[in-house]
């Protein structure tokens, strides 16, 4: 009978002191000391879920300044579109100018500040609108391969 407890308080205990290898392979990184590595699991938990609470900020447009809007309604006001003085507000009148504007212009009359839009007040990009940009070809007489020197 004694040996068989002492058998078991034998298995008992290989079973304890195997536990931590066991959860190390099983886990990777969680091959510390027992003690370090519950401490470390924990702040990393607590870490983990207060970043997951942060929401990402959605990346876009951001709102006209007020003088880009006055540019805007000079540019309408020089056009014929806009009657009134720059107020650096995109109000009531300053929708209905860009109406008049793009209509008069053949563009879809949204009311709307857009690429095409702005390109034809004289105000945007040469780039906006016309796609994504397209790297430069390289010329091939300033660039010689490798491995063909010039011999002489």
């Amino acid at each position: 009978m004694t040996k068989r407890i002492w058998l078991s308080i034998l298995g008992a205990a290989l079973l304890v002191s195997a536990a931590p290898a066991i959860y190390a392979a099983g886990h990777p990184g969680a091959g510390q000391t027992s003690s370090t590595s519950a401490s470390t699991a924990a702040k990393k938990k607590k870490r983990a879920s207060s970043k997951s609470k942060r929401k990402a900020r959605a990346k876009g447009q951001t709102a006209p300044t007020p003088d880009r809007i006055k540019e805007i309604q000079a540019a309408l006001q020089r056009e014929g579109a806009y009657a009134g003085e720059p107020t650096g507000k995109w109000d009531a009148a300053t929708v209905d100018a860009m109406k008049t504007y793009q209509n008069k212009n053949g563009i879809s009359p949204t009311g709307k500040i857009d690429a095409v839009s702005l390109n034809k007040l004289g105000l945007g990009s040469q780039t906006a609108g016309k796609g994504a940009p397209v790297a430069a070809a390289s010329s091939s007489s300033s660039a010689a391969p490798a491995g063909s020197a010039a011999k002489p």
